[in-house]
């Protein structure tokens, strides 16, 4: 049975506080709430939260002990200095090295195929299920991603990063690029500031992962060579950081694993500022009238 690794790690510093706690249902549901009870109806049997240890009590009250009668709840410590020998951070780095880290920071609990999801992005019951079918389905050498168009990624109230696809005529990924500072402008165009540092315009039906990714166990041997020569290459930066998009397309491109990209009909919405909780909220509750969610969650 798969096991989902949620990234919660982040204090949300754009939002102001740790979002992963803050109320979005109508009897004080977070998002993370909505998240597990999705995937235990889609056949996950554990949830490892990735979170830092300077809240980790915080964590474990508001947060895991609700769900420790439903679903194994383990956790795993994201540190700035888990790093590989002969590696140590660079003197005044502060942040650990994103994402893929925090993947990492699971590797001693992942035992099979895993699917991984921000802790405060809504991602919709049938991106769980899909996920878990492609988990329990899949075994080749390969990882899916849950994409969405990006005109349906976008946060009125700031700029957001979003790794961009490239995908094939048969629902392969062809490539994935991390861009930062995605945002529209008052014409309406949308553009971002690739890896190579320069600002472009991006189609509004462009496909966007939103971090809900698919790996089988192998992927964790990935991640540690590709760790081991990111280091080599950024170790001595003090705001470098390792992707999931990266490392994707980096191991696309090098013959070792092929990604599918998954259709889902769900919606996806998520909270980077503070303003866009009211959106948050009335999206919830519009589910729950139409029937996708029961008025409390048990």
């Amino acid at each position: 049975m798969p096991s989902l690794i949620v990234l919660a790690a982040g204090m949300g510093s754009r939002y102001g506080g740790l979002k992963q706690l803050d109320p979005m249902g109508p009897n004080g549901e977070t998002v993370l709430d909505y998240s597990v009870y999705d995937a235990i109806r889609a056949g996950f049997n554990r949830v490892i939260f990735v979170i830092r240890e300077d809240f980790a009590e915080a964590f474990k009250t508001g947060i895991g002990e609700r769900f420790a009668k439903l679903i194994q709840v383990d956790y795993a410590y994201q540190r700035l200095d888990d790093l590989p020998a002969p590696f140590s951070p660079p003197e005044g780095r502060t942040k650990p090295w994103g994402t893929t880290h925090a993947i990492r920071a699971a590797r001693a609990l992942v035992d099979g195929p895993f699917a991984v999801i921000n802790a405060d992005d809504f991602y919709g019951a049938d991106a769980y299920l899909q996920a878990s079918r492609f988990l329990k389905s899949s075994d080749e050498a390969r990882c899916g991603l849950i994409a969405y168009p990006l005109e349906n990624t976008l946060s009125e109230h700031g700029s957001v990063n979003r790794g961009i696809c490239e995908v094939s005529q048969v629902r392969m990924l062809l490539s994935v690029e991390e861009v930062v500072k995605i945002s529209r402008d008052p014409s309406g165009e949308i553009s971002g500031i690739g890896l190579n540092g320069e600002r472009r315009v991006i189609a509004a039906k462009a496909l966007a992962s939103m971090n809900f990714w698919a790996f089988l166990k192998q992927f964790m041997a990935d991640i540690e060579t590709e760790f081991f020569d990111f280091l080599v290459q950024n170790g001595d930066k003090e705001t470098s950081e390792f992707y999931i998009p990266t490392v994707v397309d980096a191991l696309i491109h090098k013959g070792k694993t092929q990604c599918e990209v998954i259709e889902t009909s769900a919606s996806w919405f998520g909270v980077t500022f503070p303003e866009d909780k009211p959106y948050v909220v009335q999206s919830i509750a519009e589910l729950i009238s139409k029937g996708d969610y029961p008025q409390k969650l048990s």
